[in-house]
């Protein structure tokens, strides 16, 4: 039977975060063999996920998606804890998934706590003068209250779009693009975590005829 070593034991801990004996067990069943011993507490459901929402997910991938047509391109890196798990096809699955829905719904911040302060004030402003407008066109001004409760209402809204987590997913409507990376999370046991991504159009800024990007990437899933 291999030497199992504390060395070993502290990795395999530190990529599955299976227990201290769950691990011991797992590299004398392994040969000593780190790969297989994770597969092992894969398979019998070992791998703890308890402190997840709180690791630091240092690994991971960029990825780079590129609509065909090359008329619009992504680059967003999603981290996990361990490069095991940067390679399993399920986290490579969300990866291009994340890839497709940043390029199809245009989101502009990963979460609503990344949106900075001055967008969010510039953003109630507009739906401000939109609200105080409808009222003069109407000839039915709104009082002050009602109009500050009808933008925050607009601002709620404008978020849940503008923000990638809460974004419906473009392949299960009913699940948001956060909600997902949970389920995939609670699967493997490891944090997942979109970090930051970019977008690029082309000619954007230039003023052109306008696409239905977001149908266009649809058609695109559809035929594959």
């Amino acid at each position: 039977m291999a030497e199992i070593s504390a060395t070993m034991v502290k990795e395999l801990r530190e990529r599955t975060g299976a227990g201290i004996m769950d691990c011991k067990v797992a590299l004398q069943e392994s040969e000593g063999e780190i790969e297989r011993a994770i597969d092992y507490i894969k398979k019998k459901g070992l791998a703890k996920a308890a402190k997840k929402a709180g690791a630091i997910a240092a690994e991971g991938v960029i990825h780079a998606y590129i609509h065909p047509g090359s008329r619009i391109g992504v680059l967003v890196e999603i981290n996990c804890q361990t490069d095991f798990v940067a390679r399993a096809e399920d986290f490579k699955s969300y990866v291009e998934l994340v890839g497709l829905q940043i390029a199809s719904m245009n989101a502009q911040y990963v979460r609503r706590e990344d949106v900075p302060a001055a967008d969010i004030e510039k953003q109630k402003e507009i739906f401000r003068a939109q609200t105080e407008e409808e009222g003069v066109q109407s000839g039915k001004p709104r009082p002050a209250p009602v109009v500050d409760k009808i933008v925050a209402g607009k601002i709620d809204k404008w978020l849940g779009e503008a923000c990638l987590e809460e974004q419906p997913s473009i392949t299960e409507q009913d699940k948001t693009v956060g909600s997902l990376a949970q389920e995939l999370s609670g699967r493997i046991g490891e944090k997942i975590s979109v970090r930051r991504f970019v977008r690029y159009e082309l000619g954007e800024g230039i003023d052109k005829k306008s696409a239905d990007l977001a149908a266009d990437v649809q058609a695109a899933i559809s035929g594959s």
